[in-house]
């Protein structure tokens, strides 16, 4: 065992987290109300490694390396972004433009939202705490939308960071985050099945019929223009390499961003993902002008292969998260970790489903799926509710989703750029509160704006959808 630590224990972790999501599928597949509420596999697998740690943990035995599991989680959500960001834009449904700058906007609401409630809840607990022994650290709020709205990487990178900022008075240590995180993906997978069912039962909501059978088509190979898989290298590999150019790149332009001042350094690598996602978009941007020019003659990046990249990042990811959580770390969070999960759950809900009817006639339940899974848990969460009731993707909900990315991460900056401010100081943190409330109040005025300055639809409504 002289070897284990330089040569085995990467692997023997790995291992793990692959096995226990095996489990988790397992589970998934065997308790019904695991299926029926779409839990996903990932967070079962999570969830079932994390207790047998603790059972280990009672015997002086170390199953679980949360180190490495914390840098596991980190590089899985910029490489699960990496690979989302480099797929070309196809859809069959045309969305409208004035719909993609709504569903961004929503996206920029949603976080600003949670940001807001977040933080305030959390400055009336260190309000309230400040002279007792036990302080409840202002700050912890601010995880809300990071755990619910991007998941369990940025929630660990940011827990870790607020926790080494004396100023912050924090002690999450990735813990408080990473579980608000795993609520989030339980909040997304029950109420989305709740809600999937209630409206059906009132006949509100129809599953719109699949796609009819027609001439098979390649999943890998749509288009016919693209490598064939008999070529000396396999077309997963150079999907790999697109992923890995672009991680190098973000890791490039992160380290400059590190070198330039103590200000960039601070916030160059806690948004790796960020960086991932626009370097995608630059290579992407790069090979389609090749493609143009016929200077590349075949289309290497592939939309499948590209899905099952982030898919795995991702459910390592949440497998991953799940178990670095220390139950020690989030004993005195019980009661604020409760109540921003169950405020944070409500007032997510209650502002999409408002967005969605005002906004996105025609198809409010299919979006409102889409976006209350993706912002409690996943784009998978998303993804998957949605098809529930839209299996054929005949509503532009999916399209829409691609086309807002670039501005929903516009919307969303300032809530990324302010988190290190706010940890500063408790001054900082009821500033930042009101520039998020701020924010969230402008992004809501363009969703509403018709409502509001009682601007009559014309004949056909730009904003209502109908299917042929």
């Amino acid at each position: 065992m002289a070897n284990y630590g330089p040569v085995w224990s990467f692997l023997v972790q790995l291992g793990l987290l692959l096995l226990f999501l095996m489990l988790g599928n397992i589970l998934r597949r065997t308790i019904p109300l695991f299926r029926k509420c779409l839990i996903p596999s990932a967070l079962l697998g999570g969830g079932l490694l994390l207790a047998v740690d603790i059972i280990a943990k009672q015997f002086d035995f170390m199953l679980v390396d949360n180190r490495m599991m914390q840098v596991i989680t980190y590089h899985c959500l910029a490489i699960g972004f990496a690979a989302m960001s480099l797929k070309t834009e196809k859809s069959t449904v045309k969305a409208k433009g004035s719909q993609v700058l709504e569903f961004g906007a929503l996206q920029g609401g949603t976080y600003m939202l949670q940001a807001s409630v977040g933080l305030a809840i959390t400055i009336v607990f260190f309000l309230l705490t400040r002279h007792s022994d036990k302080v409840t650290s202002y700050i912890g709020g601010l995880l809300l939308p990071l755990g619910f709205g991007q998941g369990p990487g940025n929630a660990l990178t940011w827990d870790i960071n607020f926790t080494n900022t004396p100023a912050a008075q924090f002690a999450g240590h990735g813990s408080f985050g990473l579980s608000l995180a795993s609520i989030g993906f339980v909040v997304a997978s029950v109420f989305g099945v709740l809600y999937i069912n209630i409206y059906k039962k009132r006949g509100d909501l129809q599953v719109r019929n699949d796609v009819p059978a027609g001439q098979f088509v390649d999943p890998t190979n749509p288009d016919g223009d693209e490598i064939p898989d008999n070529e000396s290298v396999d077309k997963f590999s150079i999907q790999m390499g697109f992923v890995a150019l672009t991680y190098a790149i973000a890791f490039g332009f992160m380290f400059l961003l590190g070198k330039l001042s103590n200000f960039t350094n601070s916030i160059a690598w806690g948004f790796n993902f960020l960086w991932a996602s626009l370097a995608a978009m630059a290579i992407r941007a790069v090979v389609k002008v090749l493609r143009k020019k016929n200077l590349m003659h075949r289309n290497y990046i592939n939309n499948y292969q590209m899905d099952r990249v982030s898919g795995f990042a991702f459910d390592l990811m949440i497998v991953a998260g799940v178990s670095a959580i220390e139950i020690n770390d989030i004993k005195g969070y019980i009661l604020p970790i409760v109540i921003l999960s169950v405020v944070g759950a409500a007032i997510t809900y209650l502002y999409i489903r408002k967005v969605a009817k005002t906004c996105f006639k025609g198809f409010e339940h299919e979006f409102f799926l889409m976006s209350f899974g993706t912002l409690t848990g996943t784009a998978s969460n998303g993804m998957i509710l949605m098809k529930e009731v839209d299996p054929g993707l005949k509503t532009p909900t999916s399209g829409l989703y691609i086309l807002s990315n670039f501005p929903a991460m516009v919307m969303i900056a300032p809530l990324l750029f302010l988190l290190k401010f706010a940890g500063n100081s408790f001054t900082n943190a009821c500033i930042a509160c009101g520039i998020f409330f701020a924010l969230w109040a402008g992004y809501s005025i363009f969703l509403f704006r018709r409502k509001i300055f009682k601007k009559r639809y014309a004949s056909t409504p730009e904003n209502i959808w109908t299917e042929e």
